[in-house]
């Protein structure tokens, strides 16, 4: 067989079923490689970023690796906003890029470009295959990186004619797993945490992406209960425990819930599960420390200490670690912490009773809409996404997409897309839901498109408040109200663009109208449906204040 046979059979014995792509002169041999492959669907996308993003939420809704394809040069490079948005959430995708004849490289020839260079810091690994011999060994090294240890992309760049000519394939042979014993410093180290846990009068746990991606719901709602233990969650952390659950104040960081932020800035012990600390969650990082004890469970070693010094740290498989924790009986009381959480949560509880339509408002709805049912949900980047934090309900891991770490514009769209071809693979009736501004609509709004040529039936719902408005709201707050390019003086007809696309749209501009678009779009569960939501502009809160504790908040006037 050629390689690009070698390819798909790797691909097979990997089991992808589903991959996302553009093509172009030097991937061809790949893409003809599939032509009479039926266990591997390819998804033609619009661009080649959005194939990226769209691998990624795939991955994110499976758990598996994503993967995406493109050709050499304007191929390759487009695809490297994708890579880096999975880079920075530490989500597993393998990206396939074509590349030159090995014999025209490093001569500048038509759509050459360097993609391992311009790759290299923002993959987990990236390789140039030049030799056939190795194409298999190096395909299968990329799919186990990208899902071992702390998840991640992974590019493999391959010449045409490496696609082209003969290959070695061999079949894989079974891999051995020997679990590994935690040694007896590392227990050692468990037992003083637990330790820690006990003795605290005011402890919180912080609920990281991390905890998603190592399957660890469950393990972690039974530590919290054990210990009773008051919960938050970071961006990349929502879904990752449900709620609704009696434990869970919400959202904690730079827009965060304000009960949640005063559990963290009150708190003498802070537990962090699969969250790395970054600055949107911690603000200043001096006062957030301030008399505080951290205890840091991470798969990354390299996480621990690195932004939060001093901290016990924990770096290994979290359902381990979190069943050594368990091992110790609570003792004492954190009735008088409790109590004082629920003075705060009962203080700071959100009044959806407003005169006009608000996004606060229509995300509640649909909260309460489609509680108990199978949604998912993906959001682009800027306030819809902080609101969207706040107000949805998400109950269950691997439902909530959205770009925690780059802050990607664009990203919903195609990531929604790739996560509802994953829901429509395995055979869910789980629809997604997506979120997005009139900013980054326009990014990625060609893939409706695809997503009407698939007949995907997503509900993507347009925030029109003709800015954009994250960074109005910066502008407002740190540029003495200085607005510039930020607010839109041209009227884009959202739901004509949509409907160009053939897709059923609705135009609403009140409470009423919003809540009979959405219940019109949940009853037709065969097809897409865009809702554009006419808005006042506003600023989202809470909005902690610049170099201040979690706490301490920006008063809007």
């Amino acid at each position: 067989m050629n390689g690009a046979q070698v390819v798909v059979k790797i691909l097979q014995e990997q089991g992808v079923d589903t991959l996302f792509g553009y093509p172009g002169g030097m991937i061809l041999p790949l893409y003809d490689a599939l032509y009479d492959e039926k266990d591997i669907k390819q998804v033609l996308v619009t661009h080649e970023q959005n194939a990226a993003h769209a691998a990624d939420g795939y991955a994110r809704a499976t758990g598996k690796v994503g993967v995406c394809i493109a050709t050499s040069g304007p191929g390759a490079t487009n695809l490297v906003t994708g890579i880096a948005t999975a880079f920075m959430d530490s989500i597993p995708i393998v990206a396939i890029t074509g590349q030159v004849d090995t014999g025209l490289l490093g001569r500048d020839s038509f759509q050459e470009t360097d993609i391992l260079d311009v790759t290299m810091p923002i993959t987990k690994h990236n390789y140039k295959v030049k030799n056939p011999a190795r194409l298999g060994e190096i395909l299968r090294e990329a799919f186990k990186i990208a899902k071992s240890g702390r998840p991640g992309p992974v590019l493999v760049d391959v010449p045409r004619d490496i696609l082209l000519n003969e290959a070695p394939y061999k079949a894989a042979e079974p891999a051995e797993v020997t679990p590994s014993e935690p040694d007896a410093d590392f227990k050692i180290c468990a037992a003083e945490a637990a330790e820690v846990i006990c003795m605290a009068k005011r402890p919180v746990v912080i609920v990281g992406g991390g905890v998603v991606s190592a399957n660890a719901s469950r393990e972690v709602i039974a530590f919290t209960e054990h210990f009773n233990l008051p919960v938050v969650y970071t961006l990349m952390g929502i879904g990752g425990v449900p709620k609704s659950h009696p434990n869970v104040l919400g959202f904690a960081g730079m827009h965060g819930k304000k009960a949640a932020n005063n559990a963290i800035a009150n708190a003498d012990l802070v537990i962090s599960l699969g969250s790395r600390f970054a600055d949107r969650q911690t603000g200043n990082l001096d006062k957030y420390t301030a008399e505080t004890k951290f205890i840091h469970v991470d798969i990354d070693p390299a996480e621990i200490d690195k932004n939060i010094a001093s901290s016990i740290g924990l770096a290994g498989n979290m359902k381990v670690i979190l069943s050594m924790l368990m091992r110790r009986e609570p003792s004492g009381s954190l009735d008088d912490w409790w109590e004082t959480i629920r003075s705060w949560k009962s203080e700071y509880a959100y009044d959806y009773a407003v005169s006009r339509l608000t996004l606060p408002w229509a995300l509640n709805h649909i909260a309460r809409a489609t509680a108990g049912k199978e949604f998912a949900y993906a959001t682009d980047v800027g306030q819809h996404q902080m609101w969207c934090a706040l107000h949805l309900r998400v109950e269950d891991p691997r439902t909530w997409f959205t770009s925690g770490g780059l802050g990607t514009m664009g990203f919903g769209l195609p990531a929604a897309m790739g996560a509802q071809v994953a829901y429509l693979d395995s055979g869910s009736k789980r629809r997604v839901i997506h979120v997005a501004g009139d900013g980054g609509i326009k990014m990625t709004g060609s893939e409706y498109y695809t997503i009407a040529r698939l007949k995907l039936p997503i509900i993507s719902i347009i925030v029109n408040n003709r800015s954009l408005g994250m960074i109005r709201q910066l502008q407002n707050v740190y540029y003495k109200e200085r607005y510039i390019a930020c607010e839109f003086d041209y009227d884009m007809d959202y739901a004509g663009y949509a409907k160009s696309f053939g897709i059923d749209t609705f135009n609403v501009s009140t409470s009423d109208e919003f809540a009979a678009a959405f219940a019109k779009s949940m009853s037709e569960e065969d097809r897409p449906h865009v809702i554009v939501v006419n808005l006042h502009r506003s600023f989202v809160e809470p909005m902690t204040k610049g170099g201040a504790r979690i706490n301490e908040f920006v008063d809007f006037k």
